[in-house]
């Protein structure tokens, strides 16, 4: 897909990889819609795409709320004409406490963040494309979905199912939908340097060389750009970048 041109939603775009993909896809020539529920981040967002000359609103919008998922799509009809490309990024963890530390509300929100939104921004986003004869959505899943991560194993499990998601949806490419995701290892972003607290930093941070979410968009525009993708996982590592190998459904589906 050539981007310019195009309308691209992206969750948790004000920060991160979100925030890298924004400024990327509006450099490109899309008009974008950051979508977050930091405003005030996602207005620097928006400045800094427009200092480079592009394009772009900020919707505040939590995406584990269907009114939050639906208002940021709305916006995307509404301010620029349609949506071209459906990026669904935003993610948390449970904390510095973990799990099984954390209670079951707030490992709750995690599984509706990383994982609900995603199946929901996808349901609601598959219309929308359709309208437009066709898109892509890209996903940001992780490398703890195939290596896990013992600190969080419910954001491992978030990851892991957006995986699968991901490639049971690879027919939508007879529709001229395709939908891929994006599996990093550790990025330097916010979320990941709030575990740095000084004394109680954790050991391993210091064992692990981390990406710089520019490299993640870089993977992002790739499964955007590549329209032979659909249906894949695209892992990202400091020095490496491929494909995970996924089996076919062993199946006829008509």
């Amino acid at each position: 897909m050539d981007v310019k041109g195009k309308v691209a939603v992206v969750t948790g775009g004000a920060s991160g990889i979100g925030q890298a993909a924004a400024v990327r896809l509006a450099r490109e020539g899309a008009s974008v819609v950051v979508a977050d529920i930091d405003d005030a981040a996602g207005r620097a967002t928006v400045r800094a795409i427009e200092r480079g000359g592009g394009t772009a609103v900020a919707i505040h919008a939590d995406v584990a709320d269907d009114s939050g998922v639906r208002h940021l799509l709305d916006a995307a009809v509404k301010t620029f004409g349609g949506l071209d490309i459906l990026h669904n990024n935003a993610g948390i963890t449970c904390g510095p406490d973990g799990y099984p530390g954390v209670a079951p509300a707030e490992w709750q929100r995690v599984v509706d963040v990383n994982l609900r939104a995603v199946i929901l921004g996808t349901q609601l986003g598959l219309p929308l494309l359709r309208q437009r004869g066709g898109g892509t959505i890209v996903n940001t899943a992780s490398m703890a979905a195939f290596i896990g991560f013992p600190p969080d194993p419910v954001y491992a499990a978030t990851k892991a199912a957006i995986v699968l998601f991901t490639h049971s949806l690879g027919y939508l490419a007879g529709e001229r939908i395709r939908v891929n995701c994006v599996c990093p290892g550790l990025v330097n972003t916010p979320m990941l340097r709030s575990r740095d607290t000084g004394a109680d930093r954790p050991a391993w941070l210091d064992t692990v060389q981390m990406l710089e979410p520019e490299e993640i968009a870089d993977g992002v525009l790739q499964l955007i750009h590549d329209d032979s993708l659909a249906g894949r996982a695209l892992q990202i590592m400091p020095g490496s970048r491929d494909f995970a190998t996924l089996p076919d459904f062993p199946f006829p589906l008509t």
